[in-house]
């Protein structure tokens, strides 16, 4: 069935019935989020353009679009973090695109040099911390390694991209000799070995395990915004945040996002379908149903993100810090970050 190329003004008409009723598109994505159920039925029903979804983790799908080569059905790929975007264009499944829609919208540091990719939200990796036992929380991220902090500190291990990517950025900001050494400090304060997610970090504050964790701002919000286990709002009362570096670089943020398959079939669609995530609607509703903050600048944010209060976040372009990946694995490596 042929494809149709679709305005952003189009996408976001709103008529009872579909601006045009024929097309598919092939979604390959490793956002596991229920709440992402809106996005897809709000594009079909303001374009008529059928979403076909193949769900999986991020390498998988990547592993399978190589393998699939030319003849993968795929059109656009969506995935969580820098390094699995550069991943994926590394890989050759991804292709450039031309979008006036994409390139007004989307902050240059948060697209792709070669505009393979693009960012469509975010989160701020956040230091976290127990009220009741440190009385001055590091304000950087350089900070968690001073001694200061000896066994407080809860990470996630070396091979989670979250992790890759915060030491990838530290090398942008601060340089390899400064990178090594902050490694080896927050190494020399863990208080138990790297492991679980984000969620687990912050459950290491409430039991006592640690003092003093790491975690994406989305995980809190949604603690704030419906119940999570292990986060009751009686103990979140005993948990204080702080945005790093805010008189430096700013917080760190990770990105979530996508961009069209190298051999996409139904390529006019899939460029339609990233305008569609730039678009007003859809930023609010990655805050609203997934408690994160948008990549376009101005959109209104949810009340659960807007209760961790305002910050200045780091605008250090993702692709270069992307380029850092393989010297940060290495540094993890020489330190025995597990």
């Amino acid at each position: 069935m042929p494809t149709k190329t679709i305005t952003l003004a189009a996408l976001l008409l709103s008529t009872a019935a579909p601006v045009f009723a024929d097309g598919e598109l092939n979604l390959y994505s490793s956002r596991h989020y229920d709440t992402d159920e809106r996005l897809y039925s709000d594009f079909e029903a303001a374009t008529g353009i059928t979403i076909n979804r193949i769900e999986g983790k991020a390498d998988e799908l990547i592993a399978r679009m190589e393998a699939e080569g030319v003849n993968s059905p795929a059109d656009v790929l969506l995935t969580v973090d820098t390094s699995r975007l550069e991943r994926a264009k590394d890989a050759g499944v991804l292709q450039s695109i031309e979008s006036d829609i994409l390139e007004e919208r989307i902050p240059a540091s948060l697209q792709d040099s070669d505009n393979q990719w693009y960012g469509f939200s975010q989160r701020a990796r956040i230091i976290f911390y127990d009220k009741a036992n440190v009385e001055n929380p590091p304000l950087t991220y350089l900070a968690l390694a001073d001694p200061a902090y000896q066994g407080m500190v809860c990470h996630r291990s070396s091979t989670n991209v979250y992790s890759q990517t915060l030491l990838s950025s530290v090398i942008e900001n601060h340089g390899e000799e400064a990178a090594r050494g902050w490694a080896q400090g927050v190494v020399n304060n863990f208080a138990r070995d790297p492991q679980g997610g984000d969620t687990d970090q912050l459950r290491g504050l409430v039991s006592g395990e640690c003092d003093i964790s790491i975690s994406n701002t989305y995980y809190f919000a949604r603690a704030i915004r419906t119940d999570v286990d292990g986060l009751p709002a009686d103990a979140r009362e005993n948990i204080g945040w702080v945005f790093p570096s805010q008189d430096a670089e700013g917080a760190h943020m990770n990105l979530s996002g996508g961009g069209v398959a190298a051999h996409a079939p139904n390529r006019d669609n899939a460029v339609a379908f990233l305008e569609y995530l730039a678009s007003d609607q859809a930023q609010q509703y990655f805050s609203a149903g997934n408690d994160e903050y948008p990549a376009v600048p101005g959109v209104e944010l949810s009340p659960s993100v807007q209760a961790l209060g305002d910050y200045i976040g780091d605008t250090v372009n993702l692709s270069e810090v992307a380029k850092n990946l393989p010297l940060a694995q290495e540094i993890f490596n020489e330190v025995n970050w597990k």
